[in-house]
């Protein structure tokens, strides 16, 4: 170890990640401040040991060569499936989901790490094929490696930790230089899927069965029949390209084939969301269908936030909090707390710090000495953005409750080792991009 090696750390990376973690100890804090003035818990003081645990946790992972995970990626994957599939049956059930191992109060969540290691060995899998001419089939075993732990996580059941996958999935392959368009069919059918499951919920629930034709999309018969005739669509579709290379052939193929997996995933959706997860996904498309029960998280995150105004209330003195009109202030809704104490402006200066660590990310994956490394920033930076927009996202009423926390600032010790452990493979990368 030589000082040169401290000098090629990313300090802006790293500095921006604590900045963050240090936000995240004060506003854990007032979160355990009644509205008394007393402080009813001691979360900051493990989230001060969680945080500085994390710190050099970074340092070291930065000071070891990245490449040393290429061949052990593989061993540390299959041990977070075993650990992800343990949960499953043994887990320790909290919020609805049996997602934590433990014993007493300490205990682990292994999907905060699964999402580190299936980073790792996917990077691996992608710089190891790059000169493999099927890119059809690079694609489908990479989907595999991600489905794998995604599966056992909704298993848990956790539905929002399942969902960062996707975007680690699509950012990775995209990255690796895969085919846009096995990319954009994916990202077409995730979203057609969700219009579908939505679709029902919203003619229920909010506008009270004034189309009741959309409720043949649950419907066993209907979608059976639908996904019947797609087939014979599709068949026609592969017969005629294979038949006279017609290239619209080629893309009625495309399409009936997205709308057969949109159909048959939207309706399999709703039988195995939970009532609970359900009642999310109403309560985002309108929270006041339950201002009581499932909306008023929603609804006082809300309140929360537009009480701050451009300044805030200032530290210690916000109401919905030390009033514990807000659920979950600690962790899913930090941010609702911080906003509400130090208004827009602070807002904007958490807005900023995550911009420069994506930016900063960015930059390292374009630098990177090889394929390996670059995916894994890749990997790293789709996982950092999509908590960031769906957490904050979610305090804000613009995305459905998912219970994905805000990296860095979300009371927990897995989440936060986990994301920390992202800045020290980052800052690896980034200082041997010249090693070719």
């Amino acid at each position: 170890m030589k000082l040169k090696d401290f000098l090629e750390i990313d300090y802006a990376l790293l500095l921006a990640a604590m900045i963050l973690s240090v936000f995240g100890i004060l506003f854990i804090y007032s979160s355990g401040i009644t509205s008394t003035g007393m402080s009813v818990s001691t979360e900051y003081i493990r989230q001060i040991i969680w945080a500085s645990g994390g710190v050099v946790l970074a340092i070291i992972l930065a000071l070891i060569n990245y490449r040393r995970f290429f061949n052990i990626s593989i061993y540390l994957y299959l041990g977070t499936l075993g650990l992800l599939a343990f949960t499953c049956f043994f887990g320790r059930q909290v919020n609805g989901a049996r997602a934590w191992l433990g014993i007493g109060s300490f205990g682990i969540q292994p999907s905060e790490f699964a999402k580190i290691t299936t980073i790792l060995f996917l990077a691996r899998y992608l710089d190891a094929t790059k000169r493999s001419q099927n890119i059809f089939m690079r694609f489908i075993l990479s989907c595999v490696i991600v489905f794998v732990p995604m599966g056992l996580i909704l298993i848990q059941p956790d539905f929002g930790t399942s969902l960062v996958f996707i975007p680690i999935l699509l950012v990775m392959t995209f990255i690796a230089g895969l085919s846009a368009r096995y990319v954009i069919f994916l990202t077409a059918c995730i979203g057609l899927t969700g219009v579908l499951m939505v679709l029902p919920l919203w003619q229920s629930y909010i506008i009270r069965d004034a189309l009741p034709s959309l409720d043949i999309l649950m419907n066993f018969r209907f979608v059976g029949i639908s996904v019947m005739a797609l087939a014979a669509v599709l068949a026609i579709a592969l017969f005629g390209y294979f038949r006279f290379k017609k290239r619209y052939f080629y893309w009625i193929a495309y399409s009936a084939v997205a709308v057969i997996f949109s159909l048959g995933a939207s309706f399999l959706s709703h039988k195995v969301l939970k009532d609970y997860q359900i009642m999310r996904l109403i309560v985002f498309l309108d929270p006041n269908v339950d201002p009581r029960g499932s909306g008023w998280n929603i609804i006082q995150s809300i309140t929360a936030i537009g009480s701050g105004g451009l300044w805030g209330k200032g530290y210690l003195q916000g109401t919905q909090s030390h009033y514990r009109f807000l659920p979950q202030q600690s962790t899913d809704f930090i941010f609702s707390i911080f906003s509400e104490e130090w208004g827009f402006w602070g807002g904007m200066i958490v807005f900023g710090l995550f911009l420069l660590i994506c930016l900063r990310l960015i930059r390292i994956m374009k630098t990177a000495a090889d394929t390996y490394g670059s995916c894994i920033t890749a990997g790293l930076s789709a996982m950092y953005i999509f908590h960031f927009l769906v957490n904050v996202g979610m305090t804000m009423g613009i995305m459905p409750i998912t219970g994905i926390p805000l990296m860095f600032m979300s009371y927990g010790g897995s989440a936060l080792l986990s994301a920390m452990t992202g800045i020290g493979l980052s800052l690896s990368v980034y200082m041997r991009r010249y090693e070719h």
